[in-house]
């Protein structure tokens, strides 16, 4: 099966990169993918500033906002999450605004370690595993995490809350939550790589350090992965051409544009076979569409990643 129609049937999709290396715009364009697919999608971010939203043209929201038909999106914020908790253990309005106003209270939620990743987490799983009617159930949440290293912190969260809080509440929950991030057949994890060295180099520690942790990457991205249909031959003899010489003043320096091509799509080809490495996860190439931004570029994504679950659909008849 094509890797992103394995991904598409997930319960939960975390997306892991470097800053830089398109990790949103892959995650909102996966999500439209998803919604368009059919499946009721909730994308989730964890960056405050909402680059996500930004993506569909939204306002930062910690409620989820509609974007399109099957598709919402929201920030998932730890303090929130943690509030939507004790309102529903302490249902008491009263005790609710005591509890909220008290100095103790407030220290503890900015003071205890990790308190706030496993509270994100929490939210995660709760409406995952809440049961709702099908029509206002998500059949696919996507999280656009944060970036790797905190990534890997947050994902490594429940199963130290698990040693610490044993068999109470707390420690049954986040074994709960740790259950759900290993489970192969609901959460999925990928990560977003570009050919460039510092970001190639930090994809494969951050696989590694994940396979440490237990946890497998289902798909690498390669995004910005260019290809040529010509090689340095051609561009030696487009370069030698005397009629173009004649012609183009400006024969060298395009000459030198498509010799640079050609070293990004070295670049590229090397980085997939790097990251093809083991065979235990899945490159998908995404080409480099430069010069495109915003919603132009989130929507040439967009056509790929559907071409290629398409063509999955229809190799399968």
């Amino acid at each position: 099966m094509n890797p992103i129609k394995r991904l598409l049937a997930r319960r939960l999709v975390i997306v892991l990169g470097k800053g830089g290396v398109g990790k949103t715009v892959f995650s909102a364009a996966l999500a439209t993918v998803a919604a368009r697919a059919g499946f009721r999608t909730l994308a989730m971010e964890c960056d405050p500033r909402a680059p996500l939203l930004a993506m569909f043209g939204k306002h930062p929201s910690f409620d989820p906002v509609a974007i399109s038909t099957g598709l919402s999106s929201m920030v998932v914020d730890g303090r929130r999450s943690l509030d939507e908790y004790l309102q529903l253990v302490l249902p008491a309005r009263l005790i609710l605004k005591a509890v909220f106003a008290s100095r103790l209270y407030q220290y503890f939620v900015h003071a205890a370690p990790g308190l706030q990743e496993l509270m994100m987490l929490g939210k995660i799983y709760f409406e995952i595993a809440q049961k709702k009617p099908a029509a206002a159930r998500s059949d696919l949440i996507l999280l656009d995490a944060p970036s790797s290293g905190q990534a890997l912190g947050l994902l490594k969260m429940p199963s130290a809350a698990q040693d610490t809080f044993g068999n109470s509440i707390v420690g049954r929950e986040s074994s709960n939550i740790d259950r759900l991030l290993h489970d192969q057949r609901r959460c999925a994890i990928v990560l977003v790589a570009t050919p460039e060295p510092l970001a190639l180099q930090e994809t494969i520690e951050t696989k590694r350090a994940l396979a440490e942790a237990g946890f497998l990457t289902a798909a690498i991205i390669l995004n910005r992965s260019s290809s040529f249909g010509f090689d340095q031959s051609d561009v030696t003899l487009f370069k030698r051409n005397a009629l173009l010489r004649r012609q183009l003043g400006t024969l060298d320096h395009l000459g030198s544009i498509a010799s640079a091509g050609l070293e990004r799509d070295r670049a590229a080809r090397e980085a997939i076979a790097t990251l093809s490495e083991g065979g235990d996860a899945a490159v998908v190439p995404i080409p480099d569409f430069r010069g495109l931004a915003g919603s132009a570029l989130l929507a040439a994504i967009v056509e790929v990643l559907g071409e290629k679950a398409q063509r999955d659909a229809a190799e399968s008849v």
